[in-house]
């Protein structure tokens, strides 16, 4: 498929929560911090057009709205002889073209180029790197250049970069200082160059600053429209540098008190915009090199799809600072902003062992420390409880708001669906991440310092499966008494019973199959052998129960034995994290789980089909009976498919998926994950599509560190030894 050319992206810094998010024509972009979309600003990138001095050609990320309202609530009487003539007009679409990778993000109309350069990069362990490694990654700013071909032109054109501020708090404002001159709204956003040439101003228009009739007027700071001017003599090519910084100051979280991180090395947005400048062009370097690498690696829709969910999840996340000097590292849950809501970190989980796998510590330890409760569990429709043990919440809270310890923002009881409690399916999520990060960094020491939490685990996960040992089957089979005379939920919370229902789901199944026995040689490890045992023994009888409940055909059913017929692509999900932590072994044909695996790969071959597991267009569809079906798991699934099953790229389906993100009524929202029948009606502006770096794990090569190799072309330095 090719992509359309206007549709909205993020380019963020890593850790800052912040976003230059533009690409749709209109007042559709803009600088936003801690937002659940767009900031909705008129933004000005354009040029003045050769051989018509006082007339300007724009990219079109503007309404023609020019704020004339705030004006007149000044001028009563309509006198208007501070407006100026309207001369900026927007280029043809046309005129515009764009080159979109993951680093780089490039527009050209007539001969003006503008690039915006994202981060790219890992974070590394803020308790132990050098402070200028961490001040290089965390910075929280993104780089652009604006370069214009005047080398056939007779006479100097002004070119422009520059947006109406939509911050009700503060008003624009620009500076000169120390060879810098910058532009920006209050303490928060800012735009700056060191190219001495450049001018900035003020006004209710942008004419206001490139037709200035005094340039003693260009310091308007009642008006909203800021621009940065600079002037190409002829006969010249000219690149304007800029840094584009983000800033909050002091203490911006409730429940748990934190700032951001970068404010120990940055006291205000002026110095954050100072020093990106100095690394503007190893950061253009360094996203060229790996926009290179992906085109070569990856297909165009796999490519662009990667770089728009990788630069997605970037703009969500916030590496924070608590009042004993310790990192906490939260990753929003795009529109929604609830924070590290866990059955999305066990998906990010890949993205941040390959790139920063302390922070897959930090978020476990946190969990463990504050958002732990014990419950109780009992049958469906029954009254009787019995021992539950140790459960995880659904999320640490929302909008900078940490919840209570022990409770979610999300989770209520007397529930069936959307809003239930997930606390099986986080308990699982918490012994698969904790495992995947220990088989990835052989942490021993963090495995010693939670051999009782690794204990506890276990004992719930066996409670919930049955009260009596000889009626276990290793699959779920009671809810949480928290759920009052509602029923456990899984990740899916928004689909039909066919993958919402945790109790007896064959995918929530096949990954508690996976914690079981990725858990037996942590236990072995620690010295704990009936531990390790008991592991064991629940990942066999798990294993038995889903290949007993395939039918004839090799059909196996979405909720086991409740009959519940759909058919689910998730089934094969669970596979992914021995891959991931290098036991390939569980997951042989001629292994202690070849009938598994066997069964599963059967499965999947069958319902990938037109009219079961596949949409019109070729898109996967994740449950037969519903029409909602999530890129994030697409991509991960595909991963399961090709790698472990040797399945062949599915280049229909990567087209239909790149097709429904680039549908005209999803654009707006950049990278969303629910697509209902293609058009996005949930998780927009997402960051749960980090598990697309999965593409990059080189062919029979599962140790996720040799994704950041790829990216880096340096090895993993956090890795310590394999378990």
């Amino acid at each position: 498929m090719t992509a359309p050319t206007f549709f909205n992206s993020h380019h963020s810094p890593i850790g800052a929560f912040a976003s230059f998010t533009f690409g749709c024509k209109g007042a559709l972009g803009g600088f936003g911090i801690e937002l659940k979309g767009p900031a909705n600003e008129n933004l000005y990138i354009g040029v003045e057009e050769s051989g018509r001095p006082g007339k300007y050609k724009a990219l079109p990320f503007y309404d023609g709205a020019e704020n004339e309202r705030i004006a007149q609530e000044y001028d009563i009487e309509g006198l208007r002889d501070y407006q100026y003539a309207k001369c900026i007009t927007p280029f043809d679409d046309k005129e515009v073209s764009r080159r979109l990778g993951a680093g780089i993000d490039e527009w050209k109309a007539g001969d003006l180029t503008f690039r915006v350069a994202s981060a790219m990069g890992a974070v590394p362990d803020p308790e132990s790197a050098p402070i200028s490694e961490l001040k290089d990654a965390l910075v929280p700013a993104i780089y652009a250049e604006l370069t214009i071909d005047n080398r056939l032109g007779a006479n100097p054109r002004k070119a422009f970069f520059g947006y109406a501020g939509s911050d009700r708090h503060s008003n624009m404002r620009f500076w000169r200082e120390d060879g810098i001159v910058g532009l920006g709204q209050g303490r928060n956003v800012a735009i700056a160059t060191d190219d001495p040439t450049v001018y900035a101003g003020i006004g209710f228009q942008p004419e206001a600053t490139l037709e200035s009739r005094h340039p003693d007027n260009l310091n308007f700071m009642l008006g909203n429209v800021g621009l940065l001017v600079g002037i190409v003599p002829p006969g010249e090519l000219k690149t304007f540098r800029f840094a584009i910084g983000f800033y909050r100051d002091g203490i911006v979280t409730t429940g748990i008190e934190a700032s951001y991180l970068y404010t120990r090395w940055f006291k205000k947005v002026e110095e954050v915009v100072s020093f990106a400048l100095t690394r503007h062009q190893d950061a253009f370097a360094r996203a060229e090199t790996l926009d290179a690498k992906l085109k070569a690696d990856l297909s165009p829709e796999r490519a662009l799809m990667f770089g728009h969910a990788l630069r997605s999840y970037f703009g969500a996340t916030q590496c924070l600072e608590l009042g004993d000097g310790k990192p906490l590292w939260l990753v929003n849950e795009g529109e929604y902003r609830m924070m590290n809501t866990f059955d999305l970190t066990v998906d990010q989980l890949f993205h941040e062992l390959a790139l920063n796998p302390w922070t897959v510590r930090n978020v476990l330890d946190m969990y463990a420390k504050r958002y732990t409760y014990e419950d109780r569990v009992k049958f469906p429709g029954g009254s009787e409880t019995y021992p539950g043990g140790i459960a995880f919440t659904h999320d640490m809270g929302v909008a900078n708001a940490f919840s209570e310890p022990g409770s979610s923002c999300y989770e209520q009881g007397g529930l069936r669906g959307v809003f239930s409690y997930m606390s099986c399916e986080e308990l699982v999520n918490w012994a698969l991440c904790a495992c995947l990060y220990v088989s990835h960094t052989g942490d021993e020491t963090w495995v010693e310092g939670h051999a009782k939490l690794f204990a506890a685990v276990l004992e719930s996960l066996v409670n919930r499966d049955h009260p009596e040992p000889n009626k276990r089957n290793g699959v779920m089979g009671l809810d949480s008494s928290r759920c009052k005379n509602g029923s456990e939920i899984t990740t899916y919370d928004s689909l039909d019973t066919s993958l919402g229902q945790a109790r007896n789901n064959l995918y929530l199944a096949v990954k508690t199959w996976a914690a079981y026995a990725l858990l037996q040689p942590i236990y072995e490890k620690l010295g704990q052998p009936a531990l390790a045992a008991l592991a064991g023994k629940q990942a066999t009888l798990c294993a038995k129960t889903i290949v007993a409940a395939a039918d004839d055909d090799g059909y196996l059913p979405a909720v086991l034995g409740e009959g519940i017929e759909a058919r689910l692509i998730p089934a094969i999900e669970g596979l992914v994290y021995p891959y991931v932590a290098g036991r390939a072994d569980l997951l042989a044909q001629d292994g202690p789980f070849g009938e598994l695996r066997k069964t599963i790969e059967r499965h999947f071959e069958l319902v990938l089909r037109p009219g079961i597991c596949l949409f019109p267009d070729g898109g996967w569809r994740l449950s037969s009976t519903s029409r909602n079906s999530w890129l994030s798991k697409i991509y991960l699934c595909q991963f399961v498919a090709e790698q472990i099953f040797g399945k062949a790229k599915d280049t229909r389906a990567d087209k239909a998926h790149l097709g429904w993100l680039m549908d005209e009524d999803n654009v707006y929202f950049a990278w969303s994950d629910q697509m209902l029948a293609g058009k996005a009606h949930g998780s927009r502006y997402y960051p749960r599509g980090a598990t697309a770096i999965l593409w990059l794990v080189p062919p029979g090569k599962p140790p996720i560190q040799e994704v950041h190799d790829y990216i880096f072309g340096v090895a993993h330095r956090e890795r310590v030894h394999t378990i």
